[in-house]
């Protein structure tokens, strides 16, 4: 696949509506309170991250977390204006950091504007053929005069009927005003592994042809990425697999389980090793990391691994402090949080993970193999592991230790005797290829080493 402003990124996520403590509920009638400029204050922050692109959850006009669209026109009066949109982008742009927007395009609201038109006039309205599985012989659930479908059995959700044309140019002509009005970078795609192929076929001719860079991510929990993640698609996924085994390989003392993975997506024939995989520890919609993690210390080389292995790292807000949150059956609310700058650099889980996140940011931007090298894997135990990062100009060795105590690593090396690598990580450090082999002393507990031959 071409090469792309993404693949020297590092995004972070943000979940608007939850971080600038917008109401639950919008009553569609209020004055708009520009509420998204809170994140303007968190640019300097960003800055400070090294983070060169922001992907901002859904903020057009909704009813409640809003997935559940009524205007995709307007920002959510919970969070401002259009004019706000304008202004937070230009200041992001200005910070160097691009801007990636929700695409809710598989389902609305029950307030979307056409549903309401149905509602109303039934056989009668323009929009019968706007949604997916219109049936006036039976009821819905909340008592309409036909039933329909909703996304995952959800009928607060919608489904649009993408075979429509009406649907599509609507849609269409909403990115449009996107790219146009606000300048955005690109998309994320909401539950796109339940998108019609061929509406995502036409929406890639569609926004490549109003942005060549435009890029295009899609939501993919389970199945093979290429099935989306294609020339004719999309650019990219959200990478379900890795990110479970970020975190359980060290919950379960078992770095079997993302080397495979790893090795599997993007080791000698891997499956993805043509992609560009969105990598993450948590989002919106998941537990956060810390959560998921029986000791705070595996944070360190967790991050390590996201920043270190082949595809583009995301961080989610609030979770470069070690933030937890869990989900539950009924309720994302903890996940979501509205935060504090202030409040989370005076008192937080995790106060020098910042400064970590920002070197590993630092190293993976001036890193050529971090970002364009291939993927070996050199050495895998339970709490232990080790894999390189090449290309023919670079080569960069990774090696993480999960465990409590400091461990010794000796590793393969294909490298001729006394070749000097210089960790990265760990400044002022150096080890010496000898005999085939890379010995190095120590690798401190919960730590890694990123160590680069020196040409």
């Amino acid at each position: 696949m071409k090469s792309h402003w993404t693949i020297d990124s590092i995004f972070y996520h943000i979940y608007p509506l939850g971080m600038c403590a917008a109401p639950a509920r919008n009553d569609l009638t209020s004055v708009p309170v520009p509420r998204l400029e809170k994140i303007i204050d968190w640019i300097p922050h960003l800055r400070d991250l090294g983070i060169t692109a922001l992907y901002l959850g859904p903020l057009f006009e909704s009813t409640a977390h809003g997935y559940d669209t009524a205007d995709y026109f307007h920002v959510d009066r919970r969070l401002g204006t259009n004019h706000t949109m304008v202004k937070l982008v230009r200041e992001l742009h200005r910070a160097d950091i691009k801007v990636v927007l929700d695409g809710v395009f598989n389902h609305v609201g029950r307030d979307f504007w056409a549903f309401h038109d149905l509602t109303q006039n039934k056989q009668a309205s323009p929009f019968v053929n706007w949604f997916q599985g219109v049936d006036f012989s039976a009821r819905s659930p909340f008592g309409d005069a036909f039933r329909y479908d909703g996304w995952n059995n959800n009928f607060d959700l919608v489904k649009l009927n993408l075979h429509s044309c009406e649907v599509r140019d609507h849609l269409f002509h909403a990115i449009r005003q996107w790219v146009e009005e606000f300048e955005i970078d690109g998309l994320r795609l909401d539950v796109a592994d339940c998108l019609d192929p061929q509406f995502m076929r036409e929406l890639s001719s569609f926004c490549h042809m109003l942005s060549p860079d435009l890029w295009l991510m899609g939501e993919v929990v389970h199945g093979d990425y290429n099935n989306w993640a294609n020339p004719v698609m999309l650019d990219s996924v959200t990478n379900y697999e890795c990110y479970k085994g970020l975190y359980s390989s060290l919950a379960d003392k078992n770095y079997f389980e993302i080397a495979y993975s790893l090795n599997r997506q993007f080791g000698p024939g891997g499956m993805y090793r043509d992609l560009t995989l969105y990598n993450f520890a948590d989002n919106h919609d998941v537990n956060r990391v810390a959560s998921n993690l029986a000791k705070p210390q595996h944070l360190y080389p967790l991050y390590c691994l996201l920043f270190t292995m082949p595809g583009v790292p995301s961080i989610y807000y609030g979770s470069e402090w070690g933030l937890e949150g869990v989900r539950t059956p009924s309720d994302d609310h903890h996940l979501r949080p509205a935060l504090d700058l202030d409040r989370l650099r005076a008192d937080s889980p995790q106060p020098g993970l910042p400064a970590i996140l920002a070197r590993l940011a630092h190293i993976r931007q001036n890193t050529f193999a971090l970002r364009h090298g291939d993927y070996r894997e050199v050495f895998v135990a339970s709490e232990q592991f080790a894999y390189s990062r090449n290309t023919e100009i670079d080569i960069v060795f990774v090696l993480l230790n999960a465990a409590a105590t400091d461990v010794t690593f000796d590793i393969p090396a294909s490298l001729p005797d006394r070749t000097r690598l210089v960790d990265l990580l760990n400044p002022n450090d150096e080890f010496h290829v000898n005999g085939g082999q890379l010995h190095v002393e120590k690798v401190h507990a919960c730590w890694g080493r990123i160590l680069q031959v020196v040409r």
